[in-house]
């Protein structure tokens, strides 16, 4: 882990804010692909909140597998992140990452400690360069497993 902080967006319409953590993407395609109006990686800025209601959007960011997309209603912001009260729930995705369900305390190998909430996508193929997370390259790579 480098002493860089992590890269957050966050592009707001008044009513929610869409916060975005490159980081833990893992390319899932299921932002854009379930709402394409609002979520366009073609575009600049690839975010448009005015794309759709605010409900429409809050939907859509609950199916991000990685936790890479979240939101927080504005009148609520000073609540940081939600946690979830239920029992961790460990996935391993044919050809993909370890995603783990729940609130996490990851321990890195420097010393450092982050908090890890809702979903965190781990990597499995070794390629990631954004490890122990995440990033996608296990489809470059062709991953299998």
């Amino acid at each position: 882990m480098s002493n860089d902080k992590p890269t957050v967006k966050e592009y707001s319409n008044g009513e929610i804010t869409v916060v975005w953590q490159p980081d833990k993407c893992i390319h899932s395609k299921m932002c854009f692909n379930g709402l394409p109006q609002v979520f366009d990686p073609q575009a600049r800025p690839w975010v448009n909140v005015e794309g759709a209601s605010s409900q429409e959007i809050m939907k859509q960011i609950k199916k991000c597998p990685s936790g890479a997309l979240s939101y927080y209603v504005n009148d609520d912001s000073e609540v940081e992140k939600p946690e979830i009260d239920v029992d961790r729930i460990v996935e391993v995705v044919e050809n993909g990452p370890l995603m783990v369900f729940g609130n996490l305390t990851v321990k890195h190998h420097n010393g450092e400690v982050s908090h890890e909430h809702r979903t965190t996508a781990f990597c499995r193929c070794g390629g990631s360069s954004n490890k122990p997370y995440c990033d996608g390259t296990h489809k470059k790579i062709g991953f299998t497993g």
